[in-house]
């Protein structure tokens, strides 16, 4: 979805020594596959190589990289000083990127990377825009910048937290983060066993660690005339829906930014409909402040159908996510237009029976819409399924 969607490179990772533990990674006989399809379509792979590894993961390290290497990876995303070494032995057809988890701040920090190797460094995400520009201004014109733009924010400085490993067992600097940054908290005396007192950061609420979420959609020439080489979006573990339509929307609107037109705020409004907290613009424009009354997602569309084919008359092939009924309004929206409202008409099985509602998950089935559109477009409807 994120190539299709108009993404120019996409970031993902292996089995191991990648900061996303349970996103369902790409096996050493997937990843050549997925950056032969990402080739295809123009668009460029990176890997995340971002961990600490132990000393007893070295060797298995050496061989990772190498399977990088000839899988045809354009880049890798390190953070170990040891790692990045490596990177450079064993995967030299790999550009070398620095991670955020480097947490470059100075423009001496990314000229000394440089300076070993990089051709790009992933900024650390607490800078603000004008540190940024002079960051741009005193490194290398030939070093790359690259900085996010979308997505979820960390209370911790670059994510390297330690509160996840003490309360749970799982290390957030190895990509197993539980973000116990979310949960209510209460206090309790020890003379008072059973007794909870709120915890209160002010009147708003106890959710005194929970971030908002980075959104700079509305800021895209900020970050041009920055100098800014890659605008990066935040995914770790979001669906195919959200990577679709965030990638789809700051490619339109980046786009007509670059071009000196004003964006069509129907694109601008598509961030709002994908799963997310309360938006933000991160620390560009300085300290971002929390929301403190809840830590929920805000959650008000939901994904209906995938556009498998679909003829010159808009006769299409969708496959089923979530139910709909005949006369339901949903919305049409792919990689190449704006959201189309239809009302859900005529509808087929895969043995031309009529239906009015198509129940069995996944299940394929035709439908008549106003006009051909693209293989992977999405059928979606608005509903709100916010946690209460």
């Amino acid at each position: 979805m994120a190539v299709r969607y108009g993404a120019d490179a996409v970031y993902l990772a292996g089995t191991s020594f990648g900061m996303r533990s349970f996103a369902g990674n790409f096996s050493p006989e997937e990843l050549p596959k997925a950056a032969k399809f990402a080739h295809e379509h123009g668009v460029k792979v990176h890997v995340t190589v971002n961990t600490m590894p132990r000393n007893d993961e070295m060797l298995d390290l050496s061989a990772h990289l190498e399977r990088l290497d000839d899988a045809g990876v354009d880049a890798l995303i390190l953070a170990d000083l040891g790692c990045f070494t490596l990177a450079g032995k064993y995967a030299p057809h790999c550009q070398r990127h620095v991670s955020t988890q480097q947490s470059i701040s100075n423009y001496a920090c990314a000229q000394a990377w440089h300076d070993l190797g990089a051709s790009r460094v992933v900024l650390a995400r607490e800078l603000s825009l004008d540190e940024i520009i002079t960051i741009r201004q005193k490194v290398s014109p030939a070093l790359e910048l690259e900085t996010f733009c979308h997505g979820a924010m960390c209370v911790s400085y670059s994510g390297r937290c330690l509160l996840s490993g003490y309360m749970t067992g799982r290390d957030s600097n190895r990509g197993a983060c539980a973000q116990p940054c979310r949960y209510e908290y209460t206090l309790m005396e020890e003379k008072r066993p059973g007794e909870y007192f709120p915890v209160f950061e002010d009147e708003k609420g106890t959710y005194i660690l929970n971030s908002r979420d980075m959104c700079m959609i509305d800021h895209l020439d900020d970050l041009i005339d920055a100098g800014i080489d890659c605008l990066k979006i935040e995914g770790r573990a979001k669906s195919a829906y959200y990577a679709a339509i965030v990638t789809g929307a700051y490619r339109h609107v980046l786009d007509d930014v670059w071009a000196g037109k004003t964006p069509d705020s129907r694109w601008r409004d598509e961030v709002d409909k994908v799963s997310h907290r309360h938006y933000a613009t991160g620390f560009y424009y300085g300290e971002p402040g929390q929301y403190t009354e809840n830590s929920r997602y805000i959650r008000q569309w939901q994904v209906c159908g995938i556009v498998e084919d679909c003829d010159d008359n808009g006769l299409a092939t969708v496959s089923l996510r979530n139910k709909f009924s005949q006369g339901d309004a949903l919305e049409v929206v792919g990689p190449d237009f704006l959201p189309l409202p239809i009302t859900a008409e005529e509808m087929w099985d895969e043995e031309q029976n009529p239906i009015k509602e198509p129940r069995t998950p996944q299940m394929r089935f035709q439908m008549q819409l106003p006009q051909k559109v693209p293989a992977y477009s999405i059928l979606r409807k608005e509903e709100d399924l916010s946690p209460k």
